[in-house]
């Protein structure tokens, strides 16, 4: 109840408003956003490029209703691609770039889809050059489709795209055997929205033992998984089925978000594993923060003490 709550905070537009305005709420978002520009993106890749940690950088934002707004954040991703290279971090994929399909203009009437398809080409074009690579999000289950299909008929260019699949839908198991392919890449995730009976999975248990049944069958395909949990049990069952299918720490990786289980992050990458670091970035951080509230009973006490105390 208290999840499905929260997530339905993340579309409130008045509680957006108030979260946003309040100061107590800077020193949380901190703990999981790495600043407002390209230059704070830049600073904490840096320090967890120093850490053996690999980076994907999301900038911030999402249900854009405007074209020129979903312009402008394709104009921000070219720009912060530039930056990467420029400052070294792009080569071989250590840092890559994540991006929201709404966020470039799938939702935009009429020609969403056309919008978004021309925006990520554009940023994935920008990634090669940069040596890099490009992961289209997934958002809540009426995307889907949607955003499957652009990336399908963005591989045909760009073969290396990555897509997302959430295991909190029903689907994720046959979308997965689907894209288990050569050359794919997947990050599979638990999810952090909300889908009526019937599309979503109703308990956390039944979540996890989707997450598991997903991870197995990625890991058994010739693709290359990129499995986000931040969940112990789930990372242990991810060891041991690339152990038993032999494959090298080259041919898949961790990953988890900035912010969330640092210490675990760190010792992965230490043993040799590829872990790679979600880090968003930008002004637009409620529906992000709000949505790892839900995720983390933990990060909701958190907040809840850091308001008590601005009072």
């Amino acid at each position: 109840m208290l999840r499905q709550a929260l997530l339905a905070l993340s579309a409130s537009r008045r509680s957006r408003a108030v979260i946003m305005a309040n100061p107590a709420t800077r020193g949380l978002v901190a703990r999981f956003v790495a600043g407002e520009t390209i230059d704070d993106a830049l600073n904490v890749t840096r320090r967890l490029a120093a850490d053996g940690r690999l980076v994907t950088i999301d900038f911030l934002g999402e249900d854009t209703i405007d074209p020129e707004q979903a312009t402008a954040v394709t104009d921000e991703y070219v720009r912060l691609l530039g930056r990467l290279s420029g400052a070294g971090l792009s080569a071989r994929g250590r840092a890559e770039i994540s991006v929201k399909p709404t966020a470039v203009g799938l939702g935009l009437a009429g020609h969403g889809d056309k919008t978004a398809l021309e925006n990520i080409r554009r940023i994935a074009s920008a990634a090669r050059n940069a040596g890099t690579t490009v992961t289209v999000d997934m958002e809540d289950h009426t995307r889907v489709d949607q955003t499957l299909a652009l990336v399908a008929e963005l591989r045909a260019d760009y073969p290396d795209l990555g897509c997302v699949i959430q295991s909190y839908l029903q689907r994720s198991a046959a979308d997965c055997r689907a894209l288990a392919v050569r050359g794919s890449r997947v990050r599979l995730c638990k999810g952090a929205y909300q889908a009526p009976d019937g599309v979503g999975l109703a308990s956390k248990a039944d979540v996890d033992l989707n997450y598991a049944r997903c991870l197995r069958i990625l890991l058994d395909g010739p693709g290359y998984p990129m499995l986000a949990t931040h969940d112990p049990r789930l990372i242990k069952i991810v060891a041991a089925r690339a152990e038993l299918t032999g494959r090298n720490s080259d041919s898949f990786e961790y990953q988890m978000l900035y912010g969330i289980r640092p210490g675990e992050q760190s010792r992965l990458a230490a043993s040799g594993a590829r872990m790679r670091v979600y880090v968003p970035y930008g002004t637009d951080w409620y529906g992000y923060l709000v949505r790892r509230l839900a995720e983390r009973p933990a990060n909701l006490a958190f907040f809840l003490r850091a308001l008590r105390s601005w009072r």
